[in-house]
């Protein structure tokens, strides 16, 4: 077999594959092995003619149609295997000679993985939530638990955030009552923002006994719903003093204000912590794809776009939900489903790329070692030895994907161990703050599965 490269614009190549006459033939004995068990030929067991029967009885043209059917993938893929392409499309074929007798030839167009350098990944800035409690975060938790605690008292004026309402709420849409949001004496707290974007808005400034009437897009919903409101009562909470007495009788783990008050601080920022560190692969490497310079190939942002939409309808599946029940419920679209999704796979693709970038640029690479742990690792989970894991990835060319795979883990630890990090306010956070004093090299490992991305 002969085969040239030739590039073209777009991260595209075109393959141009000859595959010798001699070669050919072993294709043509296949192809009559595969006629010979659709057809009967007197005196032989389906299947067990001679070639040349089969020949005289139907000619050379279908087994070389099919022939050529078989020929072209077989010898495609070896040619990607010889050139070491990262195909992320199915290619374009062309015959382009030996229809009727002699050598096949054809072309292939093929839409290769971009490769690319990626300026600014050693320098990266990574935005995290702030680690640090601030006064105001104490207080906030410290009135919350007295509030659980206060007692209510009638007023005669108009409704401000904190106070507890008494309402008959009414929303409807075309007329129609939605679920949810058709009550009577319902006690609500000014100010948590549960009901609707402006609803707090309206509910503010008003009296007792007022009815109002207004429109705003329900929580969790996309449209406009109509909302009848009235106002049957307004009460104020009383919130009890806070001494060292009523912490040490309310709150019996804690004996003093300052004592509780640490508490909640440390309490918090451990809190916090925790979710800097289930988030700062995923907010590293977001930060990472903002640095790269060209669009997602729209051919890998549909290949993940489609694992992303079959998984979520197993999920949606195995939870006994339709697609329209979950439409329905989120008052959203099909076309919005998708664009949503549509969105994560742009990014997916995106942190690919730009990861495969970090490794190229930092000869991040997986070694023999990297392979035998990850065969290990696997033959664990499925029970069978490394040997027979190894034999099916190098059957299904997947080799070459657990080591990008690798490669990209390794990357993703080079940037969180070099990339600088800082709250919203341009606090400093150390790198070893977040990651701890564990290992994480094996933390976010993805699964060797030979998925494009």
């Amino acid at each position: 077999m002969k085969t040239t490269l030739e590039a073209l614009e777009g991260n595209k190549i075109k393959l141009s594959i000859e595959v010798e006459e001699t070669e050919f033939d072993r294709y043509l004995d296949g192809a009559f092995r595969k006629i010979s068990t659709q057809i009967r030929i007197p005196g032989f067991r389906q299947g067990k003619a001679p070639r040349k029967l089969i020949e005289a009885q139907i000619g050379l043209e279908a087994a070389r149609s099919q022939a050529i059917e078989d020929a072209i993938p077989a010898s495609l893929a070896l040619a990607v295997r010889e050139h070491d392409l990262d195909i992320i499309a199915t290619p374009e074929v062309n015959l382009t000679g030996g229809q009727e007798a002699g050598n096949i030839a054809f072309d292939a167009t093929c839409e290769v993985r971009p490769v690319v350098k990626i300026s600014g990944y050693d320098k990266l800035k990574v935005e995290m939530p702030a680690l640090v409690a601030s006064d105001d975060d104490i207080d906030e938790v410290v009135k919350y638990e007295r509030k659980r605690h206060a007692t209510l008292a009638d007023v005669d004026r108009v409704a401000k955030v904190d106070d507890q309402v008494t309402l008959d709420l009414v929303g409807s849409r075309n007329g129609e009552p939605l679920p949810g949001l058709n009550v009577d004496d319902w006690l609500y707290e000014v100010g948590r923002g549960w009901v609707a974007e402006d609803f707090d808005k309206q509910i503010i400034g008003s009296k007792t006994g007022q009815k109002l009437e207004f429109s705003s897009i329900p929580s969790g919903m996309t449209e406009s719903a109509d909302f009848v409101v009235t106002v049957k009562k307004i009460q104020e909470q009383v919130l009890p003093e806070l001494t060292d007495e009523w912490v040490a009788e309310h709150l019996a783990e804690h004996e003093t204000i300052d004592a509780w008050k640490s508490a909640v601080r440390t309490r918090i920022e451990e809190s916090r912590l925790n979710q800097v560190r289930n988030t700062v692969v995923e907010k590293t490497t977001a930060a990472l794809a903002g640095l790269l310079e060209i669009e997602a190939p729209e051919a890998m942002v549909s290949g993940d776009l489609r694992g992303r939409v079959q998984n979520t309808l197993k999920q949606f599946e195995s939870q006994g939900i339709s697609m329209e029940q979950w439409l329905s419920v989120t008052q959203q679209t099909p076309e919005q489903f998708i664009d949503a999704l549509k969105e994560q796979s742009v990014l997916a693709v995106k942190v690919d790329i730009a990861l495969r970038a970090v490794a190229l640029a930092e000869s991040l690479e997986a070694s023999e070692e990297d392979l035998e742990r990850q065969f290990t690792r696997i033959a664990a989970q499925v029970k069978k030895k490394p040997a027979a894991i190894r034999k099916a990835y190098e059957n299904n060319d997947a080799i070459a994907d657990m080591k990008a795979q690798i490669a990209k883990s390794k990357a993703i630890d080079w940037l969180l161990h070099n990339s600088a990090f800082a709250d919203d306010k341009g606090n400093k956070i150390e790198n070893d703050t977040i990651l701890g004093e564990h290992d994480h090299e094996h933390e976010h490992d993805h699964d060797h599965d030979g998925a494009d991305s």
